[in-house]
């Protein structure tokens, strides 16, 4: 069975790609770090996996949404199959768990504090719990908001003591968790650097344990930093269209989730009342979609 020719013209980024047969039924839908390679797997030798060869042999067409980060690809994959499972997926939104992160930055136990329902000013939402632990553990390790606390226990007090941390230190570093978990450049830069020395500081140490366990924290860090447009906490509904080359692809937010895509050929004059109504920030994300689709149906 020959790979079909839009596969070879997939992106090298992360993204979410669904599967139609003949009938333009959607088979499958899933996520990539790796479009091109990711999808491309399915033509390889699959002999020991005999469902797959029965759903590749049905594959007609592949469509595709590329997405800014690994993490949002994950969120689109997990929206799209809560709103609707097709039958050659196993599961109903997926594996990982939805987290939230909350930061307390009063006197007596400030800290960074993972829950699975949101509360008022946390940030999020997050796919993956363990992810999602190793993040915050790499963020107390750079920024021990927790160890400027009163309320110490004495283990606490003398590793604060070792730190050099103090009650003085609560409002700097409360500051920049916040500015870290809202995605601000900068901030996120200077945790990752910070996080990437602790590590080489470990590794010169010979202590590779340790280093590898920073490894995972800053990959954790770059999941929970790296753009999300996909799921939001705020309720909002919208529809955002993206149009070229005689495509329309029309995206639905519903309660801060995008949970649809659908494209369709049109003609400009019938795409142009969805595109005046698409806000400004869901554009780009929009028009990248349909010039992708338009790739993929060459």
């Amino acid at each position: 069975m020959s790979m079909p020719a839009a596969v070879r013209r997939l992106p090298s980024v992360p993204g979410v790609y669904r599967f139609r047969d003949d009938a333009g039924r959607i088979l499958y839908i899933g996520r990539a770090t790796q479009l091109r390679a990711r999808v491309a797997s399915y033509w390889s030798d699959l002999r020991d996996r005999p469902r797959l060869r029965r759903m590749v042999a049905q594959v007609r067409a592949v469509e595709a949404v590329a997405c800014d980060s690994v993490h949002e690809a994950a969120w689109l994959e997990h929206n799209l199959l809560m709103r609707r499972k097709p039958r050659w997926n196993r599961t109903r939104g997926g594996q990982e768990s939805t987290v939230h992160i909350g930061l307390d930055s009063g006197p007596d136990t400030p800290g960074v504090r993972i829950s699975h329902l949101p509360t008022p000013g946390c940030f999020g939402p997050y796919l993956g719990g363990a992810r999602t632990r190793l993040a915050v553990s790499g963020l107390h390790r750079i920024r021990p908001l927790a160890y400027t606390g009163k309320r110490l226990s004495g283990a606490e007090r003398d590793l604060a003591e070792k730190l050099g941390v103090t009650a003085a230190d609560r409002d700097g570093f409360a500051a920049s968790v916040a500015a870290i978990l809202a995605r601000e450049p900068g901030a996120v830069a200077a945790a990752r650097a910070d996080l990437e020395a602790v590590r080489d500081r470990a590794a010169e140490g010979l202590r590779f344990e340790l280093a590898g366990q920073i490894q995972e924290e800053l990959e954790a860090l770059d999941w929970l930093t790296g753009p999300q447009r996909v799921s939001a906490l705020e309720p909002v509904d919208l529809r955002a269209a993206g149009y070229a080359g005689g495509v329309l692809v029309l995206f639905t937010v519903r309660a801060g989730r995008l949970d649809e895509w659908a494209q369709r050929p049109s003609t400009p004059g019938r795409a142009a009342r969805y595109l005046a109504a698409t806000p400004d920030e869901w554009r780009g994300f929009a028009e990248r979609a349909a010039q992708l689709a338009v790739t993929l149906a060459e």
